[in-house]
């Protein structure tokens, strides 16, 4: 596993600054790190930004960090962040953008007008976040999901989660027919741990094609299904314990605390994307480091450009 730190993502980058840009919608970009992060992607090649919001509040900021956005559109709003963001999804359904990406409003406050049944981005399939994290001790690029949108989905949600992640990963150049790990607390079924069973029946659903283009296993313990030495003590013979690549919590909470174990004491940076609805979704946190940042618009690049190719195919 002597893998340097930055090549999975380093990948990814470079990936999607091969690509054209790609217009993106920007929701309140109001403090220095969600306005870098757009400056940044789109110095890059990666973005060409649309910034939603107060345009003079954008204009200071801009100013006092140093960020140069004159070449940005600046589509005015009223200063409050549910009017941004209203008025970013309004832009994705007009065709002006083919990412929305999250400023510095409340993610609960996008996610409101992504979801809002009249008028956000939904689709048929349930919208789910995913982490896309490059962990230096780790050979492979990990998916952890959902640690940031469903708090506790039930097994027809977690079959979309699933299959959200699956399509991200084989969309995006990563890989084909990645290995997916349906985690619990346990490698066995058991009643008294319902996670397991759920775990079980999406196997099956697999199995009968309901979940297409990964392999999946589960329930599987965290240590099992990143770990090889692991899965073979505990006798676990698979194709994806011990080499997980996709790996699928019980709930938020649980997802939510992995993924900043990862962050903060295997010293992981985490991309973050919204799936399911219309458009990808970058959502960022100020705690994100800038290569974070990137990585989650290179992500959202890849996804976009992999959708517009399939559109006409989807179209026939």
């Amino acid at each position: 596993m002597n893998v340097m730190p930055t090549s999975k993502y380093d990948r990814l980058i470079a990936a999607a600054k091969a690509l054209a840009a790609v217009p993106t919608i920007v929701a309140h970009p109001c403090d220095e790190s969600s306005l870098r992060g757009a400056v940044e992607a789109a110095e890059a090649g990666i973005i060409t930004p649309i910034l939603v919001g107060p345009a003079a509040r954008i204009r200071e900021t801009a100013a006092k960090h140093g960020l140069n956005i004159g070449s940005f559109e600046i589509v005015e709003t009223p200063p409050s962040e549910a009017a941004a963001a209203a008025k970013a999804v309004e832009l994705i359904h007009a065709g002006r953008g083919e990412i929305l990406m999250k400023g510095s409003l409340h993610t609960d406050e996008l996610m409101r007008a992504v979801t809002a049944k009249a008028t956000g981005l939904r689709t048929d399939r349930r919208i789910s976040h995913v982490f896309v994290m490059d962990v230096p001790a780790y050979t492979e690029t990990i998916f952890v999901t959902d640690a940031a949108v469903n708090i506790f989905p039930d097994l027809d949600v977690k079959r979309d989660i699933i299959q959200n992640a699956i399509d991200l990963y084989t969309q995006i150049g990563v890989g084909t027919l990645p290995r997916v790990a349906i985690l619990s607390a346990v490698e066995t079924v058991t009643s008294k741990i319902p996670s397991t069973i759920e775990a079980a029946a999406l196997c099956k659903m697999a199995d009968r094609g309901q979940i297409t283009g990964g392999l999946l296993d589960g329930p599987l313990a965290f240590d099992n299904a990143i770990d090889m030495e692991a899965a073979r003590i505990k006798g676990i013979k698979s194709e994806v314990a011990g080499r997980a690549q996709i790996l699928v919590v019980p709930d938020l909470e649980s997802g939510n605390m992995l993924a900043k174990n990862l962050a903060y004491f295997a010293k992981a940076d985490g991309a973050g994307i919204v799936l399911g609805a219309r458009v990808p979704i970058v959502l960022t946190s100020r705690a994100d480091s800038p290569r974070a940042r990137m990585a989650s618009c290179a992500v959202a690049s890849l996804y976009a450009d992999a959708r517009r190719r399939r559109a006409p195919i989807a179209a026939a």
